[in-house]
């Protein structure tokens, strides 16, 4: 049952507006949006197609600011890229789908602790393949990595950046464009598969992408000025303590 209640409304509004911010700075925005709509009452698995849906304005965004550095590489690439990233999202969406409510209830917390565990490493899991890349495992791995992305979102961007560096991308900017470009089609791909399904609570969905998208643009103009280590490190708390919370709800 959803409580349509004015402080409903607010709390996810507020955690739309967060988490655009956050996703603009250091990523993990799903750590809000999520714990927000299970909290106004929606059930954890409408609750997580519909955080995908509130947070996915941001990949559009993201990747249009990386346009330059998608045309230097060859439409081919590009092209094999985003085929791999759409099935796997819709891999992970249609894994979601199928998986019971009360199967998915009992593994949210465990995936919130993987997703702030890939946060709170990602300068480490991206600093690994400097210097000796493994080209072999970048459409495989990309694949796998897509499927989880489908099945729950948060920290998937961490983990698409670890994936290019060690599959031997050494330019950052490239990784930011591919890690943004397959985000954006693996999001639509899986949005599109919950939103076919009725698992999309659409009042929400529409209401948190607006302040999203504005937490995204002030979030653009807050990073010249805040330190990122302070927001990571509130990032890692606030996954830490949803994670907790879940836990308790068992």
């Amino acid at each position: 049952m959803i409580a349509d209640t004015t402080t409903t409304w607010a709390l996810t509004g507020t955690a739309a507006l967060g988490a655009g911010v956050l996703n603009a700075i250091a990523g993990g925005g799903s750590f809000l949006t999520f714990p927000a709509l299970v909290f106004a009452g929606i059930p954890p698995l409408a609750a997580n197609a519909t955080s995908a849906m509130a947070v996915s304005p941001g990949y559009l965004g993201s990747t249009l600011g990386f346009k330059a550095q998608l045309r230097e590489l060859s439409p081919s690439l590009l092209r094999r890229e985003m085929l791999t990233a759409a099935l796997g999202g819709l891999i992970g969406a249609a894994l979601l789908l199928v998986t019971p409510a009360r199967v998915f209830s009992g593994i949210v917390p465990w995936l919130l602790l993987l997703a702030t565990a890939l946060f709170a490493l990602g300068p480490r899991l991206s600093a690994l393949g400097q210097g000796q890349g493994h080209p072999a495992m970048r459409q495989p791995g990309l694949l796998l990595v897509a499927i989880y992305g489908g099945y729950f979102n948060g920290g998937l961007g961490i983990l698409l950046m670890a994936l290019y560096t060690l599959a031997g991308e050494s330019r950052l900017s490239t990784v930011n464009a591919l890690k943004n470009l397959n985000s954006l089609v693996l999001s639509l791909l899986s949005v599109i598969a919950f939103a076919a399904a009725g698992a999309i609570v659409w009042p929400q969905a529409l209401w948190m992408m607006a302040w999203a998208t504005l937490g995204g643009w002030l979030g653009a103009r807050l990073a010249q000025r805040l330190p990122v280590a302070w927001v990571r490190r509130l990032v890692i708390g606030a996954g830490l303590a949803m994670s907790g919370v879940f836990f308790g709800r068992l």
